[in-house]
């Protein structure tokens, strides 16, 4: 990559160039961002994935961007219009905006007012005015007619013309405007006027119906909002500027390092540089100011959803227990699935405990034969439609000490059932029974199941339907990527979903792990691997690290020590003569060991350390221990609030306006950002909250968290 590029990066991500030299070498011979920040320390400086991941994305950019340069380069040189001065400003550009300026007067065109007017011969005129040459522009044009120029003034207005496009297309005053509009400017939002404002559709964006703000400080949420509104037809959008500054600005530029025209000169000048803005300026940089605007709040609120989904990935996992699931229904009953400590189906049924049926006895019977029949556990039920009802029904059931009962959330199950994985899963069964077995699974391990639903789907995003799709897929598929790989994936059991994030392996090779282990039984050791069709040395290295074996001969197959490194620990364990297994026992020998002893050119003190760490706590989840949240049980719906009450709740959504909170019926609470300036909150933190205003008509409750 050229130099130019390299320090452009650097100076973004904020370290030394040699750092990103060699992050970019790794990435080119196809190292991944995990693999890169986890064992790959002493190349680039102890980079983290953050950071890695920021490389990788601008290194992507400036290829595309060069790209985009070879093209231009190669039109404009065709054009026999390509001089040096002009090859160096296209080779030095690191922005695409400015870039495209650089070439926006050498782009191919449809016919324009200018076009027009330099085929009737009047460019010759058009320079004798932007240049100042003449001082009667009026006597000048007098030269020009002819059978197509009829008068002066036709004359004089294709001159204008000419030198408007030439302004539209000065690449220094497009940057200046782009700057101006993206500092100054004000996105400005009103009702449209054939709208009818008192309907439905139109009340959602009441808020936006006389609305301005500076661009610079508009936020995330509400550019969204207005650009939705705008779309649907209910909003009238725009960008609001001080005209005369901005031609006062360009008529300077315009004249920079000429002499001082003549009055006539002069106006003539003025009108095409207010044509120029007005009718071709103003319309491209407002249009770029927007698509900049929604750009920012894009980025701010796909970050918003991965900082979220990280959350709920990296949720506390319940671990391996018999757990019975339950969808809850009212008309349709409440579906009923029975799970091993595997997750495995063994069992499903229909209950109908509420209205219309009502048939709690028999309901009872049944709950109780099940809990008795499969040992369970733990009862998980989805926290939707009669979703307390249900709860409270369990409740009364006379269920075996330690049988504890959860509320999990629904958000995504449907969408699994649906999906192919699902119907792969379970080909023999509806969506119930699958919806039912999502949420018994999700309780057990978040991660393992969650990565099987579109994570747009798993609600826990704002605006993620108006974001860019592109990069709402790259970011969140990042994020999964990153939680699966610092969590790691137990080989043996892994889904081919969850194996299909592990860095290095696509959803082929995923397959082929899995066909490979029905085929020949669970995998002893990770060199094993290397039997799987289609899974050589490279993906090995990238993906080894990350796997576990739990119960492999090699104590180290369960840990995140990477197998390049095994020869390494089996030399450290020697030196302490011990096995490998003996001085994993031994915590405190570990803690005591000269690292600086086994440093090379190869491994520094950070992959020491690592390991070290790995060894003290071998196949160590760094997930939460699990917690468990009772709601309130004298509160079942909105009417049962009023202002003042304290209530336990769990985070659902963080957004940039706030944080909702379920504190047990089917409206969620919002906590204003403004009440959350020194409780900094978490997805599916437990908190205790106070209600402050309830609106029932339009269903919203306002909280405050308790100190």
């Amino acid at each position: 990559m050229k130099q130019l590029y390299i320090d452009f990066i650097s100076n973004t991500v904020g370290v030394v160039a040699w750092r990103v030299e060699n992050t970019l070498k790794l990435l080119s011979e196809g190292a991944t961002v995990p693999f890169i920040s986890r064992y790959r320390k002493e190349m680039t400086g102890g980079l983290d994935e953050t950071m890695v991941a920021q490389i990788k994305v601008l290194s992507e950019k400036f290829n595309e961007l060069d790209q985009r340069k070879t093209s231009i380069l190669d039109t404009i040189a065709s054009q026999g219009k390509l001089d040096e001065s002009l090859r160096e400003k296209i080779e030095s550009c690191v922005d695409s905006a400015v870039l495209e300026d650089l070439y926006l007067p050498f782009r191919p065109k449809r016919r324009t007012r200018a076009s027009i007017a330099r085929e009737k011969g009047l460019e010759p005129l058009a320079r004798q005015i932007s240049e100042c040459i003449t001082d009667d522009p009026s006597l000048e044009a007098r030269k020009y007619l002819n059978d197509s120029v009829k008068s002066v003034e036709e004359a004089l207005e294709g001159a204008r013309d000419i030198i408007a496009e030439q302004i539209s297309e000065d690449a220094v005053i497009r940057d200046y405007l782009r700057r101006s509009y993206l500092k100054y400017g004000r996105i400005a939002a009103k009702v449209a006027r054939s709208v009818d404002s008192e309907t439905e559709q139109a009340q959602k964006y009441r808020n936006y119906f006389d609305y301005c703000e500076p661009v610079s400080r508009a936020a995330s949420h509400r550019v969204l909002a207005i650009l939705r509104g705008a779309d649907e037809g209910v909003l009238s959008l725009k960008i609001d500027v001080d005209n005369d500054r901005m031609l006062d600005e360009i008529y300077r530029r315009v004249l920079r390092g000429k002499r001082s025209p003549a009055h006539q000169t002069a106006l003539q000048i003025d009108y095409a540089v207010e044509d120029a803005f007005k009718r071709l300026l103003h319309p491209s940089i407002e249009n770029h100011t927007i698509k900049c605007a929604k750009e920012k709040a894009d980025i701010e609120s796909i970050r918003v959803f991965g900082d979220n989904l990280r959350q709920l990935l990296m949720s506390a996992p319940l671990g391996q227990k018999r757990v019975m699931a339950i969808d809850p229904g009212f008309r349709t009953g409440c579906k009923v699935v029975c799970l091993d400590s595997q997750g495995t189906l063994v069992h499903n049924d229909t209950i109908y405990p509420h209205p219309p049926q009502n048939d709690k006895i028999v309901s009872m019977k049944k709950i109780s034969n099940m809990v008795q029949a499969y040992k369970i556990e733990v009862i998980a039920i989805g926290n939707g439609t009669a979703g307390r009802e249900t709860e409270a029904f369990i409740k009364r059931v006379a269920l075996p000490e330690g049988v504890k009962v959860y509320s999990v959330s629904e958000d995504g199950a449907s969408v699994y059932s649906a999906s192919d994985v699902a119907r792969e899963e379970f080909p023999d069964y509806d969506v119930t029974v699958r919806g039912a077995v999502s949420i018994g699974r999700r309780l057990m391990d978040p991660l393992a199941e969650l990565v099987k639903i579109d994570p747009k789907s798993i609600g826990v995003g704002q605006y993620q339907h108006d974001v860019d799709q592109t990069l709402l897929k790259e970011s969140l598929d990042s994020v999964v990527e990153s939680c699966v790989n610092t969590v790691g994936v137990n080989l043996n059991t892994a889904s081919i979903q969850l194996l299909s994030y592990v860095s290095g392996i696509n959803a082929a090779v995923a397959s082929n792990i899995v066909a490979y282990r029905n085929q020949n039984g669970p995998f002893s050791s990770r060199k094993e691997l290397l039997k799987v069709k289609r899974l050589g040395e490279k993906v090995f290295e990238q993906c080894a690290g990350f796997l576990r074996i739990t119960g492999a001969s090699d104590p180290l197959d369960n840990t995140a020590v990477h197998p390049e490194r095994y020869e390494l620990v089996s030399r450290i364990a020697s030196d302490c003569k011990m096995t490998v297994s003996g001085l994993i026992a031994d915590k405190e020998r570990i803690k005591s060991l000269d690292l600086g002893r086994y440093t090379s050119q190869d491994v520094g003190m950070p992959t020491l350390k690592d390991i070290v760490e790995e060894l003290l706590k071998p196949g160590r989840d760094p997930r939460e221990g699990f917690k468990v949240l009772e709601f309130s049980e004298d509160i079942r719906t909105i009417d049962d609030l009023h202002a003042g009450m304290e209530l336990p709740g769990i985070v659902t959504n963080i957004t940039n306006f706030g944080a909702f909170v379920d504190f047990g019926i089917k409206q969620n609470g919002l906590i204003h950002i403004s009440k959350m300036k020194h409780t900094p909150l978490k997805l599916h933190q437990h908190i205790s909250v106070r209600v402050l205003d309830i609106d029932k008509d339009r269903m919203r409750i306002a909280l405050e968290p308790v100190k």
